[in-house]
């Protein structure tokens, strides 16, 4: 197997390393916040917008030019990049809204240091202010969902057996396709889930399914994306011309 590197691209390394932590970042926000221990909001706006701008620029690229068609993988150019596109402007949105609020307080005169009175704000207009991004979310998370029944139906997602580690399943395609689909559907649940949960009494129950969807899936995206750096640098060592 040899691939002209040179006429394609692959980058879901960093795309998928970007969606680990944002998972975990938007967790662990909302963690401190309940906890009254926010801190300052322009910090986190800027940790969302971070990956959100290595997504909306990678998924944009890669939904418009499907540079893994020109590797016979033209199905993760939907999967990977609209995904990617999606979440990255919805961090970035986020991102806005989490610069515009702390400006406001500024304006206001509260204390952005008094992190249970900034925390105590965030907690009664949040769910206001990120209900409209939310059903745009919803609708993706049905979708990763049917990326997931997709990738089992059609068994996607195997690695050629010239990718170091992955490529030792390409004998067993069913492996690959199950990981993913999973990962894929649990995140889908997660972002059905946060948007559920936009309101000012949301379930509990509810709630907690959804902080351990993304606490799993963010540590499986950060952590699948770190080993790909290894794995897709040995497959292009492997396979270029």
């Amino acid at each position: 197997m040899v691939i002209n590197w040179g006429a394609t691209a692959v980058y879901n390394t960093i795309m998928s390393v970007s969606v680990g932590v944002a998972l975990l970042s938007i967790v662990n926000f909302f963690s401190h916040l309940n906890s009254n221990k926010i801190g300052h909001i322009e910090g986190w706006a800027i940790g969302f917008g971070i990956p959100g701008f290595i997504l909306t620029l990678t998924g944009l690229h890669m939904t418009l030019t499907w540079p893994l068609s020109k590797m016979g993988f033209a199905f993760d150019d939907i999967i990977f990049g609209e995904s990617s596109l999606a979440f990255g402007v919805l961090l970035l949105a986020i991102t806005v809204l989490l610069w515009r609020k702390a400006n406001l307080y500024l304006k206001q005169g509260i204390d952005m240091n008094d992190t249970t009175v900034v925390s105590e704000k965030l907690k009664k207009e949040l769910p206001s202010l990120l209900k409209p991004l939310s059903f745009f979310a919803a609708a993706m998370g049905f979708a990763l969902i049917a990326m997931g029944c997709a990738g089992v139906t059609f068994r996607l997602f195997a690695a050629p057996p010239q990718e170091p580690i992955s490529g030792l399943f390409a004998a067993y395609p069913m492996i690959e396709a199950t990981f993913m689909s999973i990962l894929l559907a649990l995140t889908g649940v997660g972002a059905i889930l946060f948007a559920v949960n936009q309101k000012e009494k949301p379930n509990l129950g509810l709630v907690k399914f959804n902080r351990s969807a993304w606490v799993i899936t963010g540590i499986i995206w950060t952590a699948f994306g770190i080993m790909n750096y290894f794995t897709h640098i040995g497959l292009i060592v492997h396979t270029m011309k």
